[in-house]
């Protein structure tokens, strides 16, 4: 196994030879890393040369201590931000984050904010888009009319001390990784442990948050399908916000089914307000409660209840706030696909499994999702879930509902449902939501 390393010798490293060394399964010495992540950063190299480096990592992975650099030199490609002079009535703030690895339905950010918020701790929430097959906090929160994550580093530090909690596109944190995330999205690199854990560490590290709670999802949802590689994963990742001064602890959940009725942008923020009410499916306001008292745990905070929050209305309160601070209007009426098809059951029975990454890649032909960089997401293509795993089924019912505003595209989506759910005479057999913890 070959080692590219060049200490001292940077203006001889090219981009050719980078990945050429992956690609043959050698390990990139610091030097090399921290050259290509530096001259990406800056347009020296092309767009087509670290996609052919994300293909070689997603080939034959890295190391930890590549893992780390990776992860160091996205950090260091950008600012870091520094909260640790904000006070609320007299005290530092208890800051602290979530991040989830991405899976179908999960819209558990949009609750868990303004449930951070009412327990008095405070939350700077750098948010993403979506991913392959995943739904981004992002593009959901932007179907609210007038909802803006491009914030200023002022209005993030107001918010902070006078609400509890921003929810803001990365910007200029960790540059480098904005570029190489939207590159993954469309070149199928995504499904990759390096890749994933710097991805989400390099932007949790900059952000200026004190303890971070990952939820490393489990199942055919997950970029990371079994359990093994989730744990890994999570592992990685605990390791890498310690290596940085970043208290981080993670869940193992179970992604093997899509999380709530709806998955899409717009269908998910509608699901998320009926949590905020007091309502919502029990998944969501079991996972979303389960984060909250990890995060207030690290944080600090006792001698509050998440789930209170829920029932006396204060998250809710919380959450049209923080709407109301970024430019959104929770009065005006989340959009919808203009078009809809439905499918139903064939016969009666019980609902079986729901193929999670069936329903994502569903959910992305309808249109929630990108094909190329850049490119506008629909805010009300998504779906809705009528029947879930375990409930009975008539015969004729409707299962699923489909939304989107460019009808051509329902043929793919419906294609990508064919055989991933089923109608019979029992029950599934009932995961646990919650499979793990890690410290």
């Amino acid at each position: 196994m070959s080692h590219l390393d060049a200490p001292g010798l940077m203006s001889h490293l090219d981009a050719p030879t980078i990945i050429r060394t992956k690609r043959d399964g050698g390990i990139l010495g610091n030097d090399a890393i921290d050259w290509m992540i530096d001259g990406y950063t800056h347009g020296r190299v092309a767009d087509e040369q670290m996609s052919a480096l994300l293909m070689a990592i997603f080939l034959r992975g890295m190391t930890a201590a590549e893992i780390a650099r990776w992860t160091a030199a996205m950090v260091d490609s950008g600012e870091r931000l520094d909260f640790t002079d904000l006070r609320r009535a007299g005290k530092p703030l208890a800051l602290v984050d979530k991040h989830s690895t991405g899976g179908v339905g999960d819209k558990i950010t949009i609750p868990l904010v303004p449930i951070i918020m009412a327990c008095g701790g405070a939350m700077p929430q750098a948010a993403g888009r979506g991913l392959g097959h995943t739904g981004g906090t992002l593009d959901k929160l932007e179907s609210i009319p007038g909802f803006t994550a491009e914030i200023s580093r002022a209005q993030i530090r107001r918010q902070l001390c006078d609400l509890g909690a921003a929810i803001f596109a990365a910007g200029e944190l960790a540059p480098a990784d904005r570029k190489i995330y939207a590159l993954r999205d469309v070149t199928a690199t995504t499904e990759s442990l390096p890749l994933i854990a710097s991805s989400v560490m390099s932007k949790k590290i900059a952000e200026g948050t004190r303890a971070l709670v990952l939820d490393s999802k489990v199942g055919s949802g997950a970029f990371l399908s079994t359990e093994a590689e989730s744990r890994e994963l999570a592992r990685t990742m605990v390791d890498l916000g310690t290596e940085h001064g970043l208290i981080t602890r993670a869940l193992l959940t179970d992604m093997d089914t899509p999380l709530g009725r709806a998955v899409g942008n717009a269908v998910e923020v509608v699901e998320s307000l009926e949590v905020l009410s007091g309502g919502g499916p029990d998944d969501v306001v079991e996972l979303t409660v389960a984060l909250a008292r990890e995060m207030l745990d690290l944080a600090g905070v006792d001698g509050v209840d998440p789930a209170q929050t829920l029932s006396d209305g204060s998250a809710m309160d919380r959450f049209r706030a923080l709407v109301a601070a970024q430019g959104g209007d929770l009065s005006a009426p989340l959009p919808i696909g203009a078009h809809t098809e439905t499918v139903t059951a064939t016969c009666s029975g019980t609902m079986g499994d729901i193929d999670a990454m069936a329903v994502g890649l569903a959910v992305w032909r309808l249109g929630a999702g990108r094909s190329e960089p850049g490119q506008r997401v629909q805010s009300g293509a998504g779906m809705q879930i009528h029947r879930r795993p375990g409930e009975s089924v008539a015969a004729g019912e409707t299962l699923f509902t489909l939304y989107t505003d460019t009808p051509q595209r329902f043929e793919s989506a419906l294609s990508e449902l064919d055989g991933a759910w089923s109608v019979g005479d029992h029950a599934p057999a009932v995961r646990p939501l919650i499979i793990d913890r890690i410290t």
